[in-house]
């Protein structure tokens, strides 16, 4: 059988764990802690002070360049600004707002008149004022990515992949909100005029498929693409070559070959911002894993901590062993469970002493599978290798930034190399080597 993009896996699935598991509305907790980076690009700058009153939803940060707005999840009174942890790592600078219970919204957050007759410019300006991110994970602001996309794409996409193992929140946003991603999708159908818009499903989600299905009728110019289960197929490169066949080149980009990928929550959030006034301030986020005693698809106000989300849940069992922020394959290991839920966060995923693959000494024994399953046709283990070796040279001539970090390599090899590891080390050495 021809494959529909090069290497890849097949993980355990794992969703059967939240999938049947209604979508709810958690609680907003007594205080939230927001942090000013929750994209790629520059950091917010903070446009409140300690003592400061704000509502729900009003914007709390914003910057120039590449930057786009935060806003609050609640409203009640700021108590301070200052360094919180950050689910990607390290410290960032955080607004804490202590909540009144009250969810006064911004007067800002109305619907709008008359929003089919808005252009392509003021749709952008929309987004970036809603603060809107690629929300399965990347965190690339919206409103860039449509912007430089304009006049070079001939196909849009829907990422309703999901496939990454656990995580069921685009699934539940399907199945419960169909509409408004295909309207969302269709948003960017106005901005970007292609020729053909597709919304990509994998098919270990029928209950969504159908749903989108039946809201086709009301949203036309959108095909539906039922697509096999594999991993990495929700990553854009990935993507665009199992719906269009084109294969975007070596350090491009998806509109080097007249694509625009969006993912599915991305597109439900522009939806809200275009024809609710609603900005980002709160998301879906699947909590679950073998960890955790009751997996949930849960609505999370941005800015409330893992610990409540978790408890949310009925709390950690009592063989947890890890908390990620995100999945098993690209999910980030958490050492505190008081870091926030940002825009980015699809997951909680607490694993189980029994989820526990790592061993002794990792060795590689040559076999190859790391080559195999690449997805982006790369050697994993010589990235890996030249990596903690500082040969930047071999890894610029490797193609080491080609590399999406999407798990298949370590997930394949028998030795336990910390391949992935590795080469977000390389990456890391890459960018302050250019700096």
């Amino acid at each position: 059988m021809k494959l529909p993009f090069f290497g890849g896996v097949h993980p355990d699935g794992h969703k059967g764990l939240s999938a049947a598991a209604p979508l709810a509305a958690m609680p907003p907790p007594a205080r939230v802690a927001i942090p000013l980076r929750q994209h790629i690009g520059a950091p917010c700058k903070p446009l409140v002070k300690a003592g400061d009153a704000v509502r729900m939803g009003q914007k709390i940060g914003d910057g120039e360049g590449l930057c786009v707005p935060v806003h609050a999840s609640v409203s009640g009174v700021v108590e301070a600004i200052e360094d919180r942890p950050h689910p990607g790592g390290g410290l960032c600078l955080s607004v804490v707002i202590k909540n009144d219970f009250r969810d006064t919204p911004d007067p800002a957050m109305k619907p709008r008149p008359n929003p089919e007759k808005l252009s392509p410019e003021e749709l952008i300006g929309i987004i970036h004022q809603a603060g809107l991110v690629g929300m399965g994970g990347a965190a690339f602001p919206t409103d860039v990515k449509s912007q430089t996309c304009v006049g070079h794409v001939d196909t849009v996409i829907l990422n309703a992949c999901e496939c990454e193992p656990y995580i069921t929140a685009d699934d539940m946003l399907m199945r419960t909100r169909p509409g408004d991603v295909l309207r969302g999708l269709a948003v960017f159908m106005r901005i970007l005029a292609p020729g053909e818009t597709v919304a990509a499903v994998e098919d270990n989600k029928p209950q969504a498929v159908e749903a989108l299905k039946q809201q086709l009728p009301k949203t036309p110019g959108i095909r539906l693409k039922v697509l096999p289960t594999r991993y990495p197929q929700g990553a854009e490169k990935q993507l665009i070559q199992a719906v269009t066949g084109r294969q975007a080149p070596s350090g491009g980009l998806p509109r080097d070959v007249g694509c625009a990928v969006f993912n599915a929550a991305s597109a439900a959030a522009v939806c809200r911002a275009v024809y609710e006034g609603v900005s980002v301030y709160e998301r879906i986020v699947t909590v679950t894993g073998e960890g955790v005693k009751q997996p949930r698809n849960l609505i999370v106000r941005v800015g409330t901590s893992f610990q409540e989300v978790i408890d949310a849940a009925g709390g950690l069992t009592d063989d947890v062993w890890k908390v990620l922020s995100g999945g098993p394959m690209m999910g980030i290991a958490q050492s505190s469970l008081s870091v926030p839920v940002t825009k980015a966060t699809n997951a909680v995923l607490c694993l189980s002493n029994a989820q526990n693959g790592e061993s002794g000494r990792p060795v590689c024994i040559r076999c190859g599978k790391c080559v195999e399953a690449c997805p982006m046709r790369l050697e994993p283990l010589y990235l890996y290798r030249f990596s903690n070796a500082g040969n930047l040279d071999a890894l610029k001539r490797l193609s080491l930034m080609d590399c999406i970090e999407c798990g298949c390599c370590a997930y394949t090899c028998p030795g336990k190399v910390p391949l992935v590891t590795g080469i977000r080390k390389g990456k890391r050495a890459l960018k302050e080597g250019a700096k």
